[in-house]
């Protein structure tokens, strides 16, 4: 647990982790010692602001830094553990910039603790933080259960987390995302860094359009977030991690706990969804449960193309041959059990579509292609003006449906607030709207969009009094003015994917 004792900023030590099916790893690795830390005064005098000001930069420099050489480290040898990373989650500055990415407006947890109420001392409650974590006094408390409505007509379970715990976990995340980066491979695009939802459709249309694809794999893990085993994620971290207090970080938030109604109720598995950590956990318990494996599978089982594109628990897979996709689902299905998951029984399916599915189908005598769903889009096959293959994504007919009434909701909340208060609402909403489902080829279902709204807010002035005035000219004009038109945000798959991955991802 000590620093290195000849003075780098690295040594390696001979530690024992569990197995799995990665294999054991080699060696142990010792982050760099830490250095001193700079505790600012929330308002400092003015005539120290020049020397308060570089005190912060040359510290994120140097937070900067250490995580580099960490970084570097772990993708110089994929079989280092590091045995000292708790210095690096530790620092005050560190935990300041984790509590400055957090939600100003965020719900409180069990402790009832905002953001703004923590921060009037910031500086000495942060300092006591450090401290409780240095000592190993610090103690995650239980989440607090809400839920939410789903898409599906269900409820999805959320977990609310204390502040503090907010804090840690995002300042760990930080640290474990040096490691963890250089190993992730490239078709897992979910809460990592400088990717996002629209990466991973770009690389599936990419994958799709530019290859011999003609089966897709349409898989869903049922429930994922709550059927995480806690001691297999344990074993997969300590494959990276030897340092034992952060692991035992970990488990505190594994084991905190839920407050729900009133009740504490223990957490055997599952990690609540909302913690700051649950996404990067997530990431790595797939990452050897079902990355490593599919990749594996792929290059020995596969003589033809084969598409891996995975976003959280939700994966596309597209094949060229139906027999090669019907080997891969079954041999999936057994690999999820060992580690306690299974794939959606209505959610999982094995379709055709690719650029020959049209023709092969219509020469069979059978209909349209099937169609599936990732990310809030609709995957369609089609065909362009020059008679080319390509696929067509449009807005997932249940999201925006879902939207609809959730904005028709709000609307009788806010029907006597002005008109002018309204609209700036709802040019905001339909703005985040086209940011989101602006891709190319899918106008018309923009401009469907706009209209529901536009109907929606008729119907919401015309009932503010017996007399309400919402004629369809004055709607118009207020449209005109309030609602923005249809836009298009994003560029072709094709051109962005080839400026923005090709030749750097991992795989391919």
């Amino acid at each position: 647990m000590n620093g290195p004792s000849d003075g780098g900023p690295y040594a390696g030590t001979k530690a024992e982790t569990p197995e799995t099916d990665k294999g054991t790893p080699k060696v142990a690795v010792a982050a760099s010692q830490p250095t001193a830390e700079v505790v600012e005064g929330k308002h400092p005098a003015e005539r120290n602001l020049r020397q308060q000001t570089m005190h912060r930069t040359q510290s994120r420099e140097r937070m900067q830094q250490a995580l580099e050489r960490v970084r570097r480290a772990a993708k110089q040898d994929k079989e280092l553990r590091f045995t000292t990373l708790l210095h690096h989650i530790c620092e005050v500055d560190r935990l300041r910039e984790a509590y400055l990415r957090l939600k100003r407006e965020a719900a409180p947890g069990v402790d009832g603790e905002t953001w703004r109420h923590y921060g009037e001392a910031l500086a000495t409650n942060l300092q006591d933080l450090s401290g409780r974590l240095r000592r190993g006094a610090y103690r995650a408390k239980p989440v607090r259960r809400v839920y939410i409505p789903k898409g599906s007509g269900g409820q999805r379970p959320l977990g609310v987390t204390a502040l503090e715990d907010k804090i840690v976990q995002s300042a760990t995340v930080s640290v474990l995302n040096a490691i963890y980066e250089v190993d992730f491979l490239g078709f897992s695009y979910g809460s990592r860094p400088g990717r996002g939802q629209h990466q991973a459709l770009d690389a599936l249309c990419v994958g799709i359009e530019q290859s011999n694809v003609n089966w897709v794999l349409d898989a869903d893990i049922r429930g994922f977030y709550d059927a995480i085993d806690h001691e297999w994620l344990i074993k997969f971290v300590e494959h990276r991690i030897g340092d034992r207090r952060v692991v035992r970080l970990l488990r505190k938030w594994l084991k905190a706990g839920v407050l729900e109604d009133g009740k504490r109720r223990p957490t055997e598995e599952g990690t609540p969804q909302g913690g700051s950590a649950s996404p990067l956990l997530a990431n790595v318990y797939l990452h050897y449960a079902f990355d490593l494996w599919a990749h594996r599978w792929r290059r020995r089982h596969c003589q033809g193309d084969v598409r891996i594109v995975r976003y959280a628990d939700d994966t596309v897979i597209g094949f060229e041959h139906r027999h090669e996709g019907e080997q891969f689902l079954a041999a999936l299905r057994q690999r999820l059990a060992k580690f306690g998951l299974e794939l959606h029984p209505d959610k999982t399916r094995l379709i055709e579509f690719g650029r020959n599915t049209q023709e092969g189908r219509r020469r069979r005598g059978l209909g349209r292609p099937e169609t599936f769903h990732f990310l809030g889009f609709t995957h369609v096959c089609g065909r362009s003006r020059k008679g080319m293959f390509r696929v067509e994504r449009h807005t997932l007919a249940k999201k925006a449906n879902a939207k609809l009434a959730e904005i028709k909701a709000s609307l009788r909340r806010r029907r006597h607030e002005s008109v002018s208060d309204q609209g700036l609402w709802l040019q905001a909403v339909l703005r985040g709207h086209y940011r989101y489902y602006g891709v190319p080829l899918n106008i018309r279902r923009l401009q469907r969009f706009r209209w529901h709204v536009q109907r929606l807010w008729q119907r919401s002035l015309a009932r503010r009094s017996q007399k309400g005035r919402a004629t369809y000219a004055r709607m118009e004009r207020l449209a005109k003015h309030w609602l923005p038109l249809a836009r298009i945000y994003h560029p072709y798959p094709a051109q962005r994917f080839r400026g923005t991955t090709q030749g750097r991802s991992p795989v391919r």
